[in-house]
């Protein structure tokens, strides 16, 4: 018996084929995207506001994270879970104490003379070995600390919620000059050790 010669395939087209189903299948299918942190960056200062002006120790609400994802806020260890709470009432000062943030009686629209911890900020610090999802949760606890004082302002004021107002609604923009995000942060650095 006479061996049989293997015929050889056209594989010519095999690249056209697979060039055409790698951009059938990166055009058909979704990417889930990272989603990062929002934040809406405050206005450029003017030069005669570039300065630096002193901050009393009473206007900053201190977070340290450090590598082994603990939170010391105000010198003080606490829980993540307790975080929220202790933000809000930083941001807010509604029994007006003296080592929380100053109030200032300010001209709100909507609102009329209102006091305002306008000067209030929260100084937030990670160690360089600080988990991302440690780091992700804080400043979440913090937003929802905002979020949560301009609802329930919203609410009382206009019997709607801030985030169901629309952007261009002035409404909201008087309840953001009331509880206006100042979250600072500050390069990670080695917080609790070497």
């Amino acid at each position: 018996m006479a061996k049989r010669e293997l015929q050889e395939v056209n594989a010519g087209s095999m690249a056209d084929i697979a060039f055409q189903l790698l951009i059938f299948f990166l055009v058909a299918t979704t990417m889930d995207t990272d989603s990062g942190i929002f934040r809406k960056l405050p206005p450029m200062p003017e030069e005669e506001q570039k300065e630096e002006k002193e901050i009393k120790d009473r206007n900053i609400f201190v977070v340290l994270v450090n590598k082994d994802n603990q939170l010391l806020v105000e010198n003080e260890l606490m829980d993540i879970r307790n975080l929220r709470v202790a933000a809000k009432e930083f941001i807010e000062n509604p029994a007006a104490k003296s080592n929380l943030p100053e109030r200032v009686d300010t001209e709100i629209p909507y609102f009329g003379i209102v006091p305002v911890t306008k000067y209030h900020v929260i100084s937030l610090q990670n160690d360089r070995g600080t988990s991302y999802g440690t780091y992700i949760a804080v400043q979440n606890e913090l937003t929802a600390a905002y979020n949560e004082l301009r609802d329930e302002l919203a609410m009382r004021k206009f019997g709607v919620n801030y985030k169901d107002m629309k952007d261009i609604d002035k409404r909201k923009e008087a309840i953001e000059d009331i509880y206006s995000l100042k979250v600072s942060e500050a390069v990670p650095r080695n917080i609790g050790g070497p």
